[in-house]
């Protein structure tokens, strides 16, 4: 639910990474992205200790993406999947091979799969007859770089208990192709297509899943599907992707699943599935979440304290829903702490974000130290989908991200300014 170095220091002020918050605060400015470097490298150590042995770890580039990170993974021996072109690009322009890299989404635009057919090695989750029929088209115009891999993503008909938003894997989805008929029509499509070379299955069922049953049983579809093209088209998947989705800790004493336990219910399922005379595939997994939302953390200041008659106190700071929607899009919880020594006593307060909109609520009744004007409030396990899912609203401008790592800090995304903000603006052309 934290970071892995976060500590309080003999001023009782917090650190993360052996840095003090409010002393990067002061640097930096709020509202401010925090990301612990230590706790993203202990954690994709995991993944990649459990997974190694059986198969791919690819780091799910939506969670949190930027060149910094796209390098830090590819050190550590992790891919990245990405969703869209910009994420592509960032990923390419990086230095990562494109080998190591998986091109998910449901709509994939010309540009982005002539960027995908000019990357070699690149492997494609196709999601759509239409996709599947464009990506070939678009090989056609680049014959030197062979035919493209792909994955056909399937739904597996698997809703976990998670919010209806991130629910990707129900047969109503619009992801994929629910297994049955219409999957076998595209594994069929997809090997009658000399500039397509299918290397196997996909499925993702949904995000912040804390039980590793669901995982289990989305692999024993994809095989049980696998054995069905198999005997039907004799055609065996290299991979079985079950995708990503495993949750992590936002409040005291909430759980979150041992990834050991998940790695090792999958590849047992997959093994087990496997006809004797076949080779087993290799299981990959999309770890976003896991590997980044502990190390994060945003750092605010307190700007209005707000007793409202019979109702909360509000506890407003300078950001909110354009640096955070989570909570306002799907009432995502977190949990809070003041960065500076902390007053004596708790105090319940509701702690509200700048932004016009009355469901801006970063978090309902937060439990602090008594808070004033000026201090700093650090909102915990925001590595993931924060950064990411910011806006403009409100013409306000983002927050840099600083990584922290055994007392240095750097700046990985540089905050922006008014000027920023206003950059693609063009002036009216009109006169009235």
């Amino acid at each position: 639910m934290v970071p892995d170095t976060l500590a309080r220091g003999d001023d009782r002020a917090l650190s993360v990474g052996g840095i003090s918050i409010p002393v990067l605060a002061e640097q930096y400015g709020t509202p401010l992205y925090l990301l612990d470097v230590e706790t993203i490298v202990n954690r994709a150590k995991t993944w990649m200790a459990q997974v190694s042995p059986h198969g791919t770890v690819y780091y799910a580039g939506k969670a949190f993406l930027c060149t910094a990170m796209v390098e830090l993974m590819d050190r550590l021996g992790v891919g990245v999947d990405v969703v869209s072109g910009g994420e592509l690009a960032t990923a390419l322009g990086a230095g990562m091979s494109p080998q190591r890299l998986l091109f998910h989404g449901n709509v994939k635009t010309a540009a982005e799969l002539a960027a995908a057919v000019s990357a070699p090695g690149l492997r494609v989750v196709v999601d759509s007859l239409e996709e599947l029929r464009a990506l070939s088209a678009a090989a056609v115009r680049c014959p030197d770089n062979g035919p493209i891999a792909v994955l056909i993503r399937v739904t597996p008909g698997i809703e976990p208990d998670t919010h209806d938003y991130i629910k990707t894997g129900h047969d109503g989805s619009k992801f994929g192709f629910p297994i049955g008929e219409v999957a076998h029509a595209a594994v069929a499509e997809a090997l009658a297509s000399p500039h397509i070379a299918l290397a196997g299955y996909h499925a993702h069922i949904g995000s912040q899943v804390l039980d590793p049953a669901p995982m289990a049983e989305t692999a024993r579809r994809l095989m049980r599907f696998a054995v069905e093209v198999w005997q039907q088209q004799g055609f065996w998947p290299q991979m079985v992707d079950v995708g990503g989705g495993v949750g992590v800790a936002y409040q005291p004493g909430a759980d979150a699943p041992d990834i050991a336990q998940v790695v090792q219910a999958v590849v047992a399922v997959v093994a087990e599935a496997t006809p004797p005379s076949l080779d087993r595939p290799r299981v990959a997994f999309e770890p976003g979440r896991s590997i980044v939302a502990d190390s994060g953390l945003t750092v605010y200041r307190v700007e209005v304290v707000k007793q409202t008659p019979g109702g909360p106190t509000y506890c407003a700071v300078d950001g909110g829903m354009g640096d955070n929607i989570r909570p306002a899009l799907y009432g995502a919880p977190y949990t809070a702490d003041v960065a500076g020594p902390p007053r004596p006593g708790r105090a319940t307060v509701t702690l509200a974000g700048r932004y016009c909109e009355t469901g801006d609520l970063i978090i309902r009744d937060a439990v602090l130290p008594p808070v004033a004007v000026g201090d700093l409030v650090v909102v915990y396990t925001t590595g993931a989908y924060t950064h990411s899912m910011a806006s403009h609203y409100n013409r306000v401008p983002r927050p840099p991200v600083v990584a922290v790592w055994r007392g240095e800090a750097h700046l990985w995304v540089r905050g922006e300014t008014f000027a920023d903000v206003r950059r693609q603006d063009v002036p009216l052309a009109w006169a009235l």
